[in-house]
């Protein structure tokens, strides 16, 4: 029986990775500095530590400067408040990502709005969702909805004119890919639906799907019988499910049930192995583009190719 092209976010990474790394290392020859990332992680959350390991490693491979201030679960909110101050502060730090969840006691978009907009690798910042959303078309795009554009148009699916139906309306995934689907730029000028949890005969509205973007957070919602024949499938979700059979106890599945979907689907993208690893790559793109930026607007004289010409021309 035919099944599904595998779209890989892995494979993918793999390459954006070594394009970026390529990239630092030219922008470290002109500037005389490397982009640097700083993560914040604020108490002893297990799969939080995991996170802010695997970005430190992907970006000291990448040829980044990596940061990572680990804070204690009690530390009070202004505390956190003044090292984000500090790092928005710091020349020589580009992007700054405060790992999230942060303990209860803290309060979520307080922290967000305190990160400089222009080091907001991740896109939460309200300026910058408010830029996406009125068509921005320079705004740093949260890194999950980037990534899956990446992985469509890298694996010959652009969205151009196609339909694409998004399941899934929270604001780290859902609303933000609708918005990029939307821009009229490369990656865009699709026709968008965005469903959810509450909308009515759900089934019905994923099958007019050219291309089907699960993230809604169920387990192995999406069957085969919600899919038209020769749909393109990004699978968000990361759910775990009881398997006696792994040592862990558990294994990870997406929002789609894979093995059905795949046998009807032109392609589809797996958990784990999918969109996962491209979020990590976009925030090495993200940091990348913001230290251009910054760079960008600093004075000559602040920077070694401008003390060059200086010292040169004196």
């Amino acid at each position: 029986m035919r099944m599904a092209k595998i779209i890989s976010g892995h494979a993918i990474s793999e390459s954006m990775r070594a394009e970026l790394a390529a990239d630092a290392a030219s922008f470290h020859a002109a500037t005389g500095s490397s982009p640097c990332l700083a993560v914040v992680l604020v108490g002893e959350d297990a799969a939080s530590q995991v996170y802010v390991r695997m970005k430190g490693k992907a970006a000291e491979k990448a040829g980044y400067a990596s940061r990572t201030i680990v804070l204690a679960q009690t530390t009070p909110e202004d505390e956190l408040l003044g090292v984000v101050d500090g790092l928005n502060a710091d020349p020589d730090v580009h992007g700054i990502l405060v790992q999230l969840p942060v303990p209860k006691h803290i309060d979520t978009q307080k922290v967000l709005r305190s990160i400089d907009p222009a080091k907001d690798v991740d896109g939460f910042h309200p300026m910058n969702a408010g830029a996406l959303a009125s068509g921005d078309l320079t705004v740093l795009a949260p890194c999950t909805p980037a990534g899956i554009i990446e992985m469509l148009m890298r694996s010959g699916y652009d969205p151009k004119g196609r339909h694409v139906v998004v399941v899934g309306r929270s604001t780290i995934v859902g609303r933000p890919v609708a918005l990029l689907l939307l821009r009229d730029t490369p990656g865009g000028n699709a026709t968008v639906t965005v469903a959810h949890s509450r909308s009515t005969d759900l089934a019905a509205i994923t099958r007019q799907a050219d291309i089907l973007i699960a993230a809604i957070g169920r387990p192995a919602m999406t069957t085969r019988d919600m899919v038209k024949p020769g749909v393109v499938v990004i699978d968000v979700g990361v759910n775990r499910v009881e398997d006696a059979e792994s040592e862990r106890g558990y294994r990870l599945v997406g929002d789609v049930d894979y093995d059905d979907v795949a046998e009807v689907a032109e392609a589809i993208s797996p958990v784990p192995g999918g969109v996962g690893p491209m979020t990590i790559t976009m925030l090495l793109a993200n940091t990348l583009e913001a230290a251009k930026r910054q760079h960008a607007m600093r004075p000559a004289s602040s920077s070694r190719a401008g003390r060059a010409v200086s010292a040169a021309g004196g």
